[in-house]
């Protein structure tokens, strides 16, 4: 070769180098960066057969590619066909290295080895490959064998290449010109696929991070457990559906891997300003309960107020004034006290509505005079009947303000966050899953065409596993038929996204989930022409 056109070729080699470069730096997808880098190979060297081990866990070569184009063979990687050889043991036993396997060996010194006739070869073990040629009729001759080292001079792969060839298709050893060019390679591929597995440590981490916070809101509270991990279940079958959809609002709706993975996050942290919602208001289970039930405390004036019903009624044993009306006087007493305590811990059970007579009923009771340690007072104090009459649920009104802050302090730690571009909108789609179509949401009133498609879907996650949960503890987890007509209600009061609810109840999302995360005696059959109406 002239001197012209070797300075030609060492441009197009270098060239060549700087294009493979770039392209490993930007390719995600590990099988098809290992392809390229064995398909670059081929390039520089002819090489008939290309093999590519990467470390794996347990400190062994595992075999990721393997080639051979004289025997039309391709295994591994984007091929779909399993390799069936086992690793390759850097350690024959805790103190002897593989010193005998050429792969191995190369792993353990980190140098490259670079055989001319692997049948002449006395350094190395190549029984195996001298079996293999006698049953199959192959010759393998020349071996380049290149560690792949990170930005920490680990090894993170062996690349091995067999029989170099020329122009003319003869098998050739691999010159010190190629084998600086494969190391050169090596040396890129081993950088792109440590930054790869780099990002992906990181995503681990940022995932097992959130997926933690996650566990520790549904852990604080024995009622509410499970509900941030089932969301993201619902949203993402939500999403997929929506996506699937060719015809009517959303048939343009898609989302890249990018897009469906910012929206899996965010359902993740859609209530991570729990942390800071008080756990006595959060399990808040009865109307009386704090730290603990304070019906015990009205329980134990009851049985003064019968105590005091027994003294007056033993004084006038005492006085000889025995009669069948006083006796039924004091039973009567009693029954009343009885009756009483019975109706108060009914109250005390928060229910969808509490009637206006039932809470006077309350207001009377509470006051009525009892001696406590010689003083006189109303029964019950005002923060208990207070309480004991809210009207829907268990909750104040104060108490539920403080239920509803949770979202704004979602929002207030999630936009603290320093996402990466492709996951700016999470603290959007997260905050937005108590927005309502009509502005009357919280925490910013939005109305619908100030939502994003993401938030929409994801309060209808929020609510439907709400309803059908069975372990909240002001209420039982409803039928299926049931929750299903009460987001009917939803949609027609203009609370939740009217076409994402169709395509919720269309696509059988709702029945999907149900399958796997809703107890079997919860799962009727749903009316959906009446739902939708």
């Amino acid at each position: 070769m002239d001197a012209l056109n070797r300075i030609k070729f060492l441009e197009d080699r270098l060239r060549s180098l700087s294009e493979i470069g770039m392209a490993l730096s930007t390719e995600k997808n590990t099988d098809r960066l290992f392809e390229m880098i064995l398909e670059e190979a081929k390039k520089i060297t002819r090489a008939d057969g290309r093999t590519l081990y990467s470390m794996n866990k347990d400190g062994n070569l595992k075999f990721e590619i393997l080639c051979n184009d004289t025997m039309n063979t391709v295994m591994g990687g984007t091929s779909g066909i399993e390799i069936p050889y086992y690793p390759v043991k850097l350690w024959i036993d805790n103190q002897t290295p593989n010193k005998q396997n050429v792969s191995a060996y190369v792993a353990l010194a980190q140098k490259t080895v670079n055989i001319h006739d692997a049948y002449k070869e006395d350094g190395f073990d190549f029984e195996g490959t001298k079996k293999f040629d006698h049953k199959t009729g192959y010759r393998s001759k020349s071996f380049l064998t290149v560690p792949l080292k990170n930005h920490e001079n680990e090894i993170i792969g062996v690349m091995q290449l067999i029989n170099a060839r020329n122009d003319h298709g003869d098998v050739i050893y691999f010159n010190e010109e190629m084998q600086e060019q494969v190391e050169s390679l090596a040396s890129q591929g081993a950088v792109a696929l440590t930054n790869k597995r780099l990002v992906e440590e990181l995503k681990t981490l940022f995932e097992a991070f959130i997926k933690l916070i996650a566990t520790a809101i549904d852990k604080k509270s024995e009622y509410t457990g499970g509900h941030c991990n089932r969301v993201p279940i619902i949203t993402m079958m939500l999403a997929d559906a929506v996506a699937e959809m060719s015809e009517g609002k959303f048939k343009n709706f898609s989302m890249n891997e990018d897009e469906r993975y910012e929206l899996y996050i965010a359902a993740w942290l859609h209530d991570c300003g729990k942390v800071a919602t008080p756990p006595h208001v959060v399990d808040k289970s009865t109307k009386l309960e704090t730290i603990f039930d304070r019906i015990e405390l009205i329980r134990t004036r009851m049985e003064l107020l019968k105590r005091d019903a027994e003294i007056a009624f033993l004084k006038r044993q005492l006085n000889g004034r025995k009669s069948v009306s006083f006796d039924k006087e004091y039973r009567d007493t009693i029954l009343h006290i009885e009756e009483n305590m019975s109706f108060l811990e009914g109250c005390n059970v928060g229910g969808e509505f509490m009637k206006q007579d039932l809470q006077d009923r309350v207001k009377s009771i509470g006051e009525q005079q009892v001696n406590i340690y010689g003083k006189k007072q109303n029964f019950l104090t005002d923060e208990e009947l207070k309480n004991l009459n809210i009207p829907k649920g268990t909750l104040l009104p104060e108490e539920r303000e403080i239920i509803n802050d949770h979202i704004v302090i979602t929002i207030e730690m999630l936009e603290q966050l320093p996402y990466p571009k492709h996951l700016k909108n999470v603290p959007e789609f997260a905050g937005g899953h108590h927005e309502k179509m009509d502005g009357t949401g919280y925490p910013k009133g939005l109305k619908a065409k100030e939502m994003s498609t993401q938030a929409k879907l994801m309060a209808i996650a929020d609510i439907y596993e709400a309803l059908t949960a069975a372990d909240r503890p002001y209420k039982d987890g409803k039928k299926l038929s049931t929750a299903m007509r009460i987001m009917g209600f939803m949609k027609n009061d203009y609370h939740i996204d009217a076409d994402l609810f169709e395509i919720f109840v269309k696509s059988g999302v709702y029945k999907k989930y149900a399958e796997d995360h809703v107890a079997q005696n919860q799962i009727d059959t749903v009316d959906e022409t009446s739902v939708l109406e």
